[in-house]
């Protein structure tokens, strides 16, 4: 658990702190003790902070075009992504009355977690962190609000073909399973996505073809 951030040169020392940042409320509810909500809201502003600070010194954007990729980057979507790259879905406290932890969830906790690492070892930590994990999604110009399935829809129909999603597998116990989809265009397979959801498998199966342009 205190290793989360291993990977990135972070070791988390304060495990009591780190549990709670891990835990739900659903779960602090069945057994007493504190969720995570506190150090999200931390957390929240930490990282605004921290991605406000990358880009006013890194690029010269205007500030509008500052707010809206900070916007992007510190998104529900964005942080779902950057927690997939530690597994943190599997270190979450959940409650008997919450089946599996969602994106908000998983979002959340990563918040909740970064704030554990402002709150040990300062804002120049998190920086850390920031650049080793966030940065190259940066660089590569992620956009975690385009919703590729529609993209995908609007070319397919301006050259007449059609598009369908097929589930090619299905993996894992009930609570952490993992999907694979093929988007397919007038019978070819453009794109394999793999996801948490079916839905998050075919909005990667539709990137990957979008982003071919091939259609």
């Amino acid at each position: 658990m205190k290793n989360l951030f291993k990977k990135y040169g972070v070791v988390i020392k304060d495990t009591k702190l780190l549990g709670t940042a891990l835990t739900h409320s659903s779960y602090a509810n069945e057994h007493g003790g504190e969720s995570y909500e506190r150090l999200e809201y931390l957390g929240d502003a930490v990282l605004e902070i921290v991605c406000s600070d990358y880009l006013y010194h890194k690029t010269d954007k205007s500030e509008g075009e500052m707010s809206r990729l900070r916007s992007l980057y510190v998104c529900e979507n964005a942080l779902y992504e950057y927690s997939k790259e530690i597994n943190l879905k599997d270190y979450i406290y959940l409650g008997n009355s919450v089946d599996e932890a969602n994106k908000t969830i998983i979002a959340d906790v990563f918040e909740a977690c970064i704030a554990v690492v402002y709150l040990e070892s300062g804002l120049s930590t998190v920086k850390k962190i920031f650049s080793n994990l966030i940065v190259p999604y940066i660089e590569r110009q992620e956009d975690f609000l385009m919703d590729y399935k529609s993209l995908l829809q609007e070319d397919v129909q301006t050259v007449r073909k059609s598009v369908e999603y097929k589930l090619v597998s299905e993996e894992g116990p009930a609570h952490n399973k993992t999907f694979v989809v093929d988007v397919i265009i007038d019978g070819l397979v453009y794109g394999t996505g793999k996801g948490c959801s079916k839905k998050e498998a075919e909005q990667n199966a539709a990137k990957e073809a979008y982003n071919k342009r091939a259609i």
